[in-house]
């Protein structure tokens, strides 16, 4: 119950990472707000129940609704103490075939959603003596991938901005990090055509030292240590969540393919 009597919001609440987080801060004992674009966010907070938890629809791309989002957490709850900035899109195109809009589009909800929670959630946290602010960035945005130019700049971006928010408001006592997922076990924002190709989830877990995706409740548990105050004293850091994907140099695995080959290792 690490969050008794703790309010928090999650942005992209209503599946996969951000569900994930829902439920175990609901479960550590937090009142929720669940922030979507997706109304089975109703659902949700009716199954969880309306005295720790409830649901507003917030398109991150819009300041005016981040903000209600915030005096929603407030109004219902009597404040705010911890928000999850995790709502994201993705693109799929290198830069000569990326449409202006799609780019665009990519950064309103993946950087300027971030920003404009922050800016709502900070002065808040403030005025109650501090709080947690965790950022959903990306490996994606500490090296680059194929043909995810949009995604790869925007999540790039979280990551430098939560530097910058940390640094700012440390001695305000917000804390603001980021946790950093490689693959995961959710319905993937735009590599869900790839993966039916046959043996490309093979070679993608070859790619993984550890063999196998994430699954949504491991990012969780990362979001919901570096949000509470076993990361006390943790401001400013990028986690990647990834299986040690990023840890890999990215050349072949050359003891397996030596065995393979029928050679000595």
């Amino acid at each position: 119950m690490r969050f008794a009597n703790k309010v928090v919001a999650v942005t992209g609440g209503a599946s996969g990472i951000g569900l994930a987080a829902v439920r175990r801060f609901h479960n550590e004992g937090a009142s929720v707000v669940i922030a979507d674009v997706n109304d089975m966010g109703q659902a949700i907070a009716a199954e969880l129940g309306a005295d720790r938890c409830c649901y507003q629809h917030a398109d991150v791309s819009s300041w005016e609704e981040v903000q209600a989002l915030v005096r929603r957490a407030q109004g219902v709850f009597g404040g705010l103490d911890i928000l999850v900035n995790n709502a994201g899109i993705g693109s799929l195109a290198a830069t000569p075939d990326l449409a202006p809009e799609d780019w665009r589009r990519v950064f309103e909800v993946d950087v300027n959603g971030v920003f404009y929670g922050c800016k709502a959630a900070i002065p808040v946290m403030s005025a109650r003596g501090g709080g947690a602010i965790v950022n959903t960035a990306s490996i994606s945005g500490l090296a680059a991938d194929y043909s995810f130019a949009a995604y790869n700049a925007a999540k790039g971006a979280v990551i430098n901005y939560t530097r910058a928010a940390a640094i700012d408001h440390a001695r305000d006592g917000v804390r603001v990090n980021a946790v950093c997922p490689g693959p995961v076990e959710t319905p993937p924002m735009v590599a869900g055509r790839a993966t039916q190709i046959p043996g490309v989830r093979d070679l993608w877990n070859e790619c993984i030292p550890m063999g196998r995706f994430a699954r949504s409740d491991e990012i969780a548990a990362v979001i919901a240590f570096l949000a509470s105050d076993d990361a006390s004293f943790i401001t400013g850091a990028a986690i990647p969540v990834d299986g040690g994907l990023t840890a890999h140099t990215g050349q072949p695995n050359l003891p397996v393919l030596m065995s393979k080959a029928g050679m000595a290792v």
